[in-house]
C-alpha cells in the first residue's frame, strides 16, 4: 500500500479572500513558572491571519511554541520569545502575534501582629503582544482588601455621643465608670458598615523590564490601601485590623485615588487603568471607581 500525503487543508486557498485580526485558541491548559512556583495557567494564543488568500492557520505550532512557558521563569524576554516563534511559524501569513496568560499567583502572608501567616490567591492576567515589531506587555492583577465606610463612622460616632448624653446626663463623672461604660455594650452601641472590596489593576509595562512585576505591584496596592484581607490570626491581629479599618476609612473614590498615586510611584509602569469595587454592605448593589493614567494613549 503506497504512502499518502496527509492534507494540509489550511494551506489552501480561502473561497473568500478576507485578512483577519486574531485566529488562534483560547483556554488552553499549561503550566508556567513564576517565582520559583510552579502555576496552573490557561492560555489564549493567536495570530494574525493577513494573508487573506490563506484559509488558516497553523494552530498546532501556536500550541507547540508554548512548551517553552513550562521551562522558564515568566519574563518579558520569555513571553517575547513565545511570540516570535509564533510568527517565524507563520510567516508570510502573519505579522501580529498575541498572548495571554491567566492564573492565580499564591502568595504567603504574615499576619499584623502574631507570628502567624497564611496563603493568599491573587488572580492574574498577563498579556502580550508584537504588532509590527513592537512588543508590549500588560498586566491584570486582583487585589482583596477590606473598606469602611467614612459616612457610615460618622453616623456612629453621633449616635454613640448620643448615647454618652444620655447616660451621663447630669451626672458627675467618674473616670472607672466612663471607662466601663466605654467597655459595654453602650458604648459601642452603633458600629460603621464594612465591606469586602476589590481592586482591578490594570497595567502597561515599560519595555526594559527584566522580569515582571506582578509581587511589586500587589505590595505597592495594598500598602497604598492599608487593610489587606488576612489570612490566618490570633485575636491580636483582629484587633490590629479593626484598628486599622478604623484609621483607614474609605470611599470608593478614596481607594481609586490611593492607588492612582500610588502606582504613578511604582517603576516600570508607564500607563494603567484601576477599577475599585466595594461590595457594601448597606445597599444591595456595588460602589465602583475607576482611575487611569496614560492608558487612552497604550
Amino acid at each position: 500500500m503506497n504512502a499518502l500525503t496527509l492534507p494540509d487543508i489550511a494551506a489552501q486557498a480561502s473561497r473568500q479572500a478576507l485578512p483577519l485580526d486574531w485566529v488562534g485558541m483560547c483556554g488552553i491548559a499549561l503550566p508556567v513558572v513564576f517565582d520559583g512556583q510552579r502555576l496552573s495557567a490557561k492560555a489564549d494564543a493567536g495570530v494574525s491571519l493577513d494573508d487573506g488568500e490563506a484559509r488558516g492557520i497553523h494552530m498546532s505550532r501556536l500550541y507547540l511554541a508554548l512548551e517553552m512557558l513550562e521551562q522558564e521563569n515568566l519574563s518579558p524576554a520569555l513571553l517575547r520569545r513565545v511570540l516570535q516563534s509564533f510568527l517565524e511559524s507563520h510567516e508570510g501569513l502573519s505579522h501580529n502575534a498575541y498572548l495571554k496568560i491567566h492564573t492565580d499567583l499564591l502568595l504567603k502572608r504574615p499576619a499584623l501582629i502574631s507570628p502567624l501567616a497564611g496563603w493568599k490567591i491573587y488572580p492574574v492576567s498577563i498579556k502580550a503582544s508584537l504588532k509590527n515589531a513592537m512588543f508590549h506587555v500588560e498586566l491584570k492583577i486582583d487585589v482583596p482588601y477590606s473598606s469602611t465606610c467614612p459616612c457610615s463612622a460618622a453616623l456612629s460616632r453621633q449616635l454613640i455621643q448620643q448615647q454618652f448624653v444620655d447616660d451621663f446626663a447630669n451626672k458627675s463623672l467618674q473616670h472607672a465608670d466612663v471607662l466601663a461604660w466605654l467597655g459595654s455594650t453602650k458604648g459601642i452601641v452603633a458600629t460603621p458598615h464594612s465591606q469586602r472590596s476589590n481592586a482591578q489593576l490594570q497595567l502597561r509595562l515599560d519595555d526594559y523590564l527584566d522580569d515582571l512585576p506582578l509581587i511589586a505591584a500587589i505590595n505597592d496596592a495594598e500598602a497604598a490601601l492599608g487593610t489587606a484581607v488576612q489570612t490566618a490570626v490570633k485575636r491580636a491581629d483582629e484587633q490590629a485590623f479593626a484598628l486599622a479599618n478604623g484609621q483607614n476609612l474609605m470611599f470608593c473614590e478614596d481607594a481609586a485615588r490611593r492607588l492612582n498615586l500610588a502606582l504613578k510611584r511604582s517603576p516600570g509602569i508607564n500607563a494603567f487603568h484601576v477599577r475599585v469595587v466595594h461590595a457594601e454592605s448597606l445597599h444591595a448593589h456595588d460602589a465602583v471607581a475607576e482611575s487611569r493614567w496614560n492608558w487612552e494613549a497604550a
